[in-house]
């Protein structure tokens, strides 16, 4: 995925608000900022523990206007439904999309409904659009990070991709293991708060996990990144599904969960905020962005030793999001 758009995307569409490779798009519209991100949504199955399509595509879109510092407005949603979908099911992801908009105080403000024929969709597609306003003064962008920044994690990694495959492959856990997809603008307005302009980074580790997000983030600010084994949480039965399944937990998808790189004079503050907030009570600090080996990430395991954190090839968990 990362080389088809570094491939064939950026040279086709080439312009300065798409080469940030930002989770969306910054525009100015007399005067005022706003945050504009589409995504599309094709996880299966459709239902799973803790969520479901609609409500996954309603917390994905607004996580990507908060990555960008954003209050959603409003958002889109089209449907790509599969001739013969039970309407039953198209009901409940459209009561699930209902509830998850009015949670987060958003309206669905427009959208559209195609349907292809049967065997061609796989039940329920969802494309979505959001559109937000971002605060004056905030600066957020991938580019941003420098040598001495620190790295967050706002919880404990890996839990949605671990729930999507319990239920693909039937395992079984001693409690019950939910997804951890959530809306997280309220949580990004309470790190903006205690750090102002000094949060330079924000990415929700989705598709690809926390590593692929952190080796975006460093190519693109020609940075390096340090993390600590250690200091990065992580769920022991989420830990013990990775290894079943051959999975490192770094490169497994989260829709909870909120990477943020700020300066080192309040990364106590902006944990300390985090962990005040309901989806951020297991926030850590997990590393530090570092001049050397510049588009690089490294890990120091819990032994003592480094070893780089590549980018993903292929993907681990496909139909993830």
């Amino acid at each position: 995925m990362q080389m088809l758009i570094e491939k064939m995307f950026l040279p086709a569409f080439a312009n300065p608000t798409l080469e940030l490779l930002h989770d969306g798009a910054v525009l100015a519209v007399n005067g005022a900022r706003l945050a504009f991100s589409t995504d599309s949504f094709v996880v299966s199955p459709l239902f799973f523990p803790g969520g479901d399509i609609g409500s996954l595509a309603v917390h994905g879109t607004v996580n990507d206007l908060a990555m960008c510092g954003a209050r959603p407005l409003a958002l889109s949603m089209g449907f790509i439904l599969e001739e013969g979908l039970p309407m039953e099911e198209l009901w409940r992801v459209v009561q699930s999309i209902q509830q998850a908009a009015q949670a987060v105080g958003v309206p669905i403000a427009t959208g559209d409904t195609k349907v292809v024929d049967r065997g061609k969709g796989d039940g329920i597609f969802i494309n979505t659009t959001g559109i937000g306003l971002i605060p004056a003064g905030v600066e957020i962008s991938p580019r941003r990070a420098q040598p001495g920044d620190v790295v967050l994690i706002s919880g404990a990694i890996a839990v949605h991709g671990i729930a999507i495959m319990s239920v693909r492959e039937g395992l079984e856990f001693e409690t019950a293991l939910e997804s951890d997809s959530a809306p997280l603008h309220e949580l990004v307005a309470q790190i903006l708060e205690a750090g102002q302009d000094r949060i330079h980074v924000l990415r929700d580790p989705t598709r690809g996990g926390v590593a692929s997000a952190l080796n975006e983030i460093a190519a693109g600010a020609r940075v390096g990144i340090r993390l600590e084994e250690s200091r990065i949480p992580i769920w022991e039965e989420v830990r013990g599904a990775c290894e079943i399944l051959g999975l490192d937990p770094l490169y497994v998808a989260n829709e909870g969960k909120c990477l943020a790189i700020v300066a080192p004079d309040v990364a106590e503050e902006v944990l300390a905020a985090m962990r005040e907030h309901p989806l951020g009570r297991e926030a850590a600090i997990i590393g530090q962005v570092v001049a050397e080996h510049p588009g690089k990430v490294f890990l120091r395991s819990r032994i003592g030793g480094m070893r780089v954190v590549d980018m993903l090839s292929g993907e681990q968990l496909p139909r993830i999001c």
